[in-house]
């Protein structure tokens, strides 16, 4: 069996199994089986979910802080993401929701989390009007290879 190893903080809290516990010094905390749990810096405040990807997110999040409501999260969320898929254009954010959904639909809603806190900053600048930046094609092109012998 693998154990996981935290450290958290003095007065930090971490949300386990829809429990909410604060340390007063700093602490190591060992799980020595399956848990769900998350730390406080990952927590999204009902006011910070101002778009859509933000109010996706803060859903996935109630079905980790929140077990006995997590049916009610789930079926929201399965309401949420198909408008989410098909409001936004960006490949890479249509991808990253796809990327989402499959992840808590094998139930790794942490997973998730993770996956949609990097699509944030591409829906900002979406949101924005900006175009997504590509990139450098250079950087990533081949030399060109010599076929053949003359």
């Amino acid at each position: 069996m693998s154990t996981l190893r935290i450290t958290l903080r003095a007065g930090e809290r971490i949300f386990v199994n829809g429990a909410v516990m604060r340390v007063d010094r700093k602490t190591h905390l060992e799980f020595m089986n399956d848990v769900t749990f998350l730390l406080e810096s990952h927590v999204m405040q009902a006011d910070d979910a101002t778009t859509p990807l933000r109010q996706l997110y803060f859903v996935i999040q109630l079905m980790l802080i929140d077990p006995a409501g997590a049916a009610e999260a789930r079926a929201l969320f399965d309401r949420t993401y198909p408008s989410l898929l098909a409001a936004f254009s960006s490949p890479d954010i249509r991808s990253g929701i796809q990327d989402v959904v499959d992840l808590v639909q094998r139930e790794r809603n942490f997973e998730g989390l993770k996956r949609l806190r990097s699509l944030i900053p591409l829906e900002e600048i979406v949101l924005k009007g900006d175009a997504i930046p590509m990139p450098d094609l250079k950087s990533i092109a081949r030399p060109a290879i010599a076929v053949g012998v003359r």
